[in-house]
């Protein structure tokens, strides 16, 4: 059932033409990012606008409305323009701010046409949260914790509400044992391969139909990393999946492709890099300079995590046990040929 809807009048003072007209901005651009963003219908004469919605989501629109006409006050007897940056940034405060105050049950599952998605575990619930509150969040463990499909989940959802305008899935096309060169087909058919959980993830949130067809109009975008180099990308919900396979050089490119009203999720699982031993992972210098950095979210999950298949976690903690005894071997036999006496 949907929510109730409501009207609400606000009437702003003083009624100056020039100040309404730089908070509307040119051919009302601000009003449609405030409609499209916070959920809502925007109607106005004069100084007088009505806000159809929600009542939560008019009361914000009315709040933020408020806020912004005070930023068209005249400076030095000159009305600023009201830069469509200024009103990202506000929405965006509006919404941090309501994230934060909303109740954790809220986030506990996010709502597809195709039915409502649930987290099984208090890590899930936290990643979804952070997904919300956070403009980058990185979600790092082991195959089967539902890093992809809730992300991929979160972006089905944004869409539906219009707080985006489009879904773009990308991931590095580095290849595990195999040379792409030597598979079948073009480019595009090369590459298909590697991108197919996410489609999949998006045929069960959506169906086949409409992800065709929203594909078609570009709506949804899936791609490899090296097609994003000298894009910005705006309004959109942006998933990069496999990020360990991505090198330092192309993660920093990747994040700085991060434009006004965007949200980016980055997946990966650092035990099963593919890139050559001499080459550092993007996903863990990503880890180590990003740590400290404000709107950026860190979830780590472990081998309880794992949603799949019950052997999958047992997979995933004998491979972990193995590694940490080669590890703690390797440092001993170290240690040994550096306490052995060379003989004269």
């Amino acid at each position: 059932m949907s929510a109730k809807m409501t009207t609400l009048n606000l009437y702003l003072e003083p009624a100056e033409p020039r100040r309404l007209a730089s908070l509307c901005g040119p051919f009302d651009d601000n009003i449609k990012q405030l409609e499209r963003r916070i959920g809502v219908e925007i109607s106005y004469r004069n100084n007088h606008f009505q806000i159809v919605g929600t009542p939560k989501n008019c009361l914000t629109a009315n709040n933020l409305l408020r806020d912004l006409y005070v930023e068209t006050q005249p400076v030095k007897g000159s009305t600023p323009d009201l830069e469509p940056d200024t009103v990202h940034l506000a929405i965006q405060q509006a919404i941090s701010i309501e994230a934060a105050s909303d109740d954790d049950d809220k986030h506990l599952h996010i709502k597809t046409k195709r039915g409502v998605i649930k987290p099984r575990n208090p890590n899930q619930s936290q990643y979804i949260a952070n997904i919300v509150r956070h403009d980058i969040s990185f979600g790092i463990g082991p195959a089967g914790t539902g890093k992809t499909y809730l992300a991929v989940a979160a972006a089905v959802d944004a869409l539906e509400r219009q707080e985006v305008r489009r879904i773009l899935l990308t991931r590095p096309a580095v290849e595990a044992g195999e040379k792409l060169g030597f598979l079948p087909g073009d480019l595009s058919q090369k590459v298909d391969p590697y991108l197919r959980p996410l489609y999949d993830a998006l045929f069960e949130m959506l169906g086949f139909e409409k992800v065709e067809k929203l594909i078609e109009r570009s709506v949804i975008e899936v791609a490899p990393l090296a097609y994003m180099r000298g894009r910005t990308l705006n309004d959109a919900f942006i998933i990069l999946d496999e990020s360990q396979n991505t090198t330092a050089e192309q993660m920093k490119m990747f994040l700085t492709r991060i434009g006004f009203n965007s949200r980016a999720v980055i997946t990966g699982d650092i035990t099963q890099i593919d890139l050559p031993k001499n080459q550092k992972s993007g996903l863990r210098h990503a880890i180590e300079v990003l740590k400290g950095v404000d709107q950026i979210s860190f979830n780590f999950f472990q081998s309880h995590d794992v949603v799949r298949h019950p052997v999958v976690a047992r997979i995933v903690e004998a491979y972990e046990a193995h590694e940490q005894q080669s590890s703690h071997a390797g440092r001993d036999s170290h240690h040994q040929l550096q306490e052995t006496p060379h003989e004269s």
